[in-house]
């Protein structure tokens, strides 16, 4: 290859990186089919016939073990590589960071658009409520949850947990290593407060999954959400032990941003809704607000 002017022997032409072929794409893509194709089979054994279906519907959630254990390793081991080109090789350059920061707000988009389905089925619903619904929404016979008991104290601590994930990356950004462990370590607790919460207030719904549009919306919406949650949590547990390991710098610390980045994403979402699902949600086209 022909050097430009000036360069050294062994120095890149370029500031971009060319990733060394890897096989973890192909591993990945082949754990996601057999994770897809094992959720079917937990859900609806019978979907290839009865022969099969008492086969499937014996091994229960060994359904979805060989397609998840592909999925969590083929993550470990290509984010490990991901890590290394980052931290210790120098490949993420400046040009290269803002190609990875465009494909994060790409995924944020993605993401956003995930969950405008969930709202457009809310709102289908509760604006339009159907015959069947007894034309009112809440449908008839739906005890709702209280906005202000358990769905605000998540959103205090999803608000807070905004708030200290914030001053985690200013802190970064300062130099200041051991407040930022703190900060990060504290919106880590707040994310796992918050699943906690939902868990207990899922085991306490007054409606099944079952029993009807209102709790398939809500739970749908809610459980998605809580999903991110517990997703992002992970990033950020990941990031904490990555900070305390040395590898953010005060201009050289992407990974920490896109995770605080799907923090942020989760926070407003929630606010979404809570004030669309659990506030208007609960009293819309009655007398209860």
């Amino acid at each position: 290859m022909l050097q430009p002017h000036g360069a050294a022997p062994h120095q890149a032409p370029h500031a971009y990186h060319l990733v060394d072929p890897s096989p973890w794409p192909i591993l990945g893509a082949t754990g996601a089919f057999l994770l897809a194709f094992g959720a079917v089979f937990y859900m609806t054994p019978n979907v290839f016939g009865s022969g099969l279906g008492g086969l499937f519907r014996s091994l229960g959630l060994i359904n979805i073990l060989p397609g998840l254990a592909i999925v969590i390793f083929t993550m470990y081991v290509w984010w490990r590589d991901v890590v290394n080109e980052a931290t210790f090789q120098g490949h993420h350059t400046p040009v290269v960071q803002l190609g990875l920061r465009y494909g994060m707000a790409l995924f944020i988009a993605s993401e956003v658009m995930f969950f405008v389905a969930w709202f457009w089925g809310f709102f289908n619903a509760s604006l339009y409520p159907t015959a069947a619904m007894g034309g009112v929404w809440p449908p008839k016979g739906i005890t709702t949850f209280d906005p202000l008991d358990l769905p605000w104290l998540n959103t205090l601590l999803l608000l807070t947990s905004g708030f200290t994930v914030t001053w985690a990356h200013h802190d970064i950004v300062e130099g200041k290593k051991d407040h930022a462990i703190l900060m990060l370590g504290l919106t880590i607790l707040l994310g796992l407060s918050f699943t906690g919460v939902q868990a207990w207030e899922y085991s306490h719904a007054p409606f099944a999954f079952r029993g009807g549009i209102y709790p398939t919306v809500f739970f749908m919406a809610t459980g998605f959400h809580g999903a991110h949650v517990i997703i992002g949590s992970l990033f950020l547990i990941v990031c904490w032990f990555r900070l305390r390991a040395g590898h953010f710098k005060p201009n050289h610390h992407f990974g920490f941003e896109a995770a605080a980045w799907y923090w942020h994403f989760v926070d407003v979402v929630w606010l979404f809704l809570y004030t669309c699902i659990y506030w208007w949600g609960s009293c819309a086209m009655s007398d209860a607000c």
